[in-house]
């Protein structure tokens, strides 16, 4: 990659990763560039409306919202998937979140949440597969080549004391994954919080996907039975609803 592409790219995402308006020379520090680069930089991506200037630093631009909305469309997440997203954090009282293996890596698509996520977990790629319940259910559905390439390049860090670690192990939880239908992690990613997750059924060479919830470890045990039935449900509709989009979308047969 060019190298003004690479410093252009860390000084958005230095902004993105601001609580609020950031200053240039915060940015300089941030990003490792010279002031004077970071504003040429900045005036780049202000013309292009990726990011704003404003009386206090510098914000994304309104540019953000539209790429996202492609990028949601490209993955065909439309209203009815955050329809049902918000339909099961409702009826679970949980965070609940959309995942996909695309392209080697895992990422979340869309989730909701409250103010402050209990999973902690944003729209963005996941590096942590082998820690999260999304994760541990997106791998049990891959050829063994394919999940030792992804935990080959991601690594299995230790996020907790309770994280897995050692691929033997993992590969142990996988197939009980495979045989249950059903992913739990608990505070394997984050203290206090577990995890659940099941798989939306597509067809076949469709994309894998699965439906999670995250909530705290001192209500887990008693609402896994609910919680997993409701992701269990929204999971069946998410995968009529792919179906329907994928037979809309298809060319006509002559």
């Amino acid at each position: 990659m060019p190298q003004s592409v690479d410093r252009a790219l860390d000084v958005l995402d230095a902004v993105a990763a601001s609580a609020g308006p950031v200053t240039a020379k915060a940015l300089a520090r941030a990003t490792g560039c010279g002031l004077s680069t970071v504003y040429e930089l900045l005036g780049a991506l202000t013309a292009r409306g990726h990011v704003a200037r404003t009386a206090g630093g510098y914000t994304l631009g309104y540019r953000v919202p539209s790429l996202h909305r492609a990028f949601q469309h490209q993955m065909r997440l439309d209203d009815e998937v955050h329809g049902l997203l918000l339909q099961a954090r409702r009826a679970a009282g949980a965070d609940t979140y959309f995942s996909t293996y695309r392209d080697g890596g895992i990422a979340v698509l869309a989730g909701t949440s409250a103010a402050v996520p209990t999973g902690g977990f944003t729209v963005s790629e996941d590096q942590d597969g082998h820690a999260t319940a999304h994760g541990k259910m997106l791998l049990s559905a891959l050829p063994r080549a394919a999940r030792l390439r992804y935990l080959t390049a991601t690594g299995m860090r230790a996020i907790t004391p309770r994280t897995i670690t050692s691929p033997e192990t993992l590969d142990r939880e996988l197939r009980r994954v495979r045989r249950d239908g059903v992913a739990v992690e608990v505070e394997e990613c984050a203290p206090g919080v577990a995890c659940v997750a099941v798989p939306v059924p597509s067809a076949a060479g469709g994309a894998i996907t699965a439906v999670s919830a995250a909530l705290p470890l001192t209500e887990f045990h008693e609402r896994k039975g609910r919680l997993t039935q409701t992701l269990r449900q929204v999971a069946a509709e998410a995968g009529r609803l792919a179906a329907r989009q994928c037979a809309g979308g298809a060319p006509a047969r002559r």
